[in-house]
């Protein structure tokens, strides 16, 4: 079986649809693909997407043909139990639904960089995972499973997601908040997000099983924080806490090989537009 989507337009189906699913649903809308999202309420979808309402953990799902499988899914509670009722049973569930209706060309499961705990340094795709909460075991589970159901599938680890409006972080900074300004960061906005994973979708070449969401250039919180002041106009918050070299920088070395180009490379150019939309 050949999992190179043609140029033909396809059936993707998204289950989860939120803000990420939703931006991943638009672009392959665009593109001129058939897309159908599954979540519980679906009165909030862009008319390009068509809307499945349906509760991924308890309802009946219809069989759901989908050339292009996208699982990008959040839970209701933040705790292991949550973690693994949403990412393990309720995943289980709509791929299942989909199965019915054959295999997939290609499928996403986004999943997060979580996994990797408390291990610090370089780390990438090759470094062997050490989850070091229920949460973190719970995704990798989900991980795994996804992998039995869909063997050619990708994995697509994001690390912190930024570009809604009302930003947590420059809020921090405009209250003159710097703690831990020694601690690497890791991030993505949410559109470079959402556009790694129409790129799994849809390159020429089949995609690896497994990649790291992230940009160029992993950074320390108070380095970002100085520059969101520095943008702002505003006095640089006071570094409270762990002010030496700390954590984890995540590489997107793959990713990158892969063809992908990053919209926001670095915070700097991702900041710049979340303090444009945050005004």
């Amino acid at each position: 079986m050949t999992t190179t989507p043609d140029h033909s337009p396809l059936r993707a189906v998204l289950l989860g649809c939120g803000d990420l699913g939703t931006r991943v649903g638009s672009a392959l809308a665009a593109a001129g693909h058939h897309v159908t999202g599954v979540r519980r309420d679906v009165s909030a979808l862009p008319e390009q997407i068509e809307g499945l309402a349906a509760d991924l953990s308890a309802d009946a799902l219809p069989d759901l043909p989908a050339d292009l499988l996208v699982v990008a899914l959040a839970p209701d509670q933040r705790d292991e139990a949550g973690y693994r009722h949403t990412y393990v049973e309720a995943m289980r569930r709509g791929v299942d639904a989909a199965l019915r209706a054959g295999m997939p060309r290609r499928a996403v499961l986004v999943s997060s960089t979580s996994v990797y705990g408390d291990l610090e340094g370089d780390l990438d795709e090759a470094t062997e995972v050490h989850p070091s909460t229920g949460r973190a075991r719970a995704l990798l589970e989900s991980e795994a499973l996804f992998h039995d159901l869909v063997p050619h599938g990708s994995v697509l680890r994001l690390s912190g997601l930024y570009g809604t409006p009302g930003s947590r972080l420059v809020a921090q900074v405009r209250a003159g908040q710097s703690k831990d300004p020694g601690r690497w960061t890791n991030r993505i906005h949410r559109d470079d997000a959402a556009g790694a994973v129409v790129h799994l979708l849809t390159r020429p070449e089949d995609p690896a099983p497994l990649y790291i969401g992230t940009d160029d250039e992993p950074c320390a919180a108070g380095a970002v924080k100085d520059f969101v002041a520095d943008e702002l106009g505003v006095d640089r918050p006071t570094p409270t806490g762990v002010t030496e070299p700390v954590g984890r920088r995540m590489r997107n070395a793959r990713l990158r090989a892969s063809g992908f180009a990053l919209r926001y490379p670095t915070y700097r150019e991702g900041y710049r537009e979340q303090l444009r939309i945050d005004a």
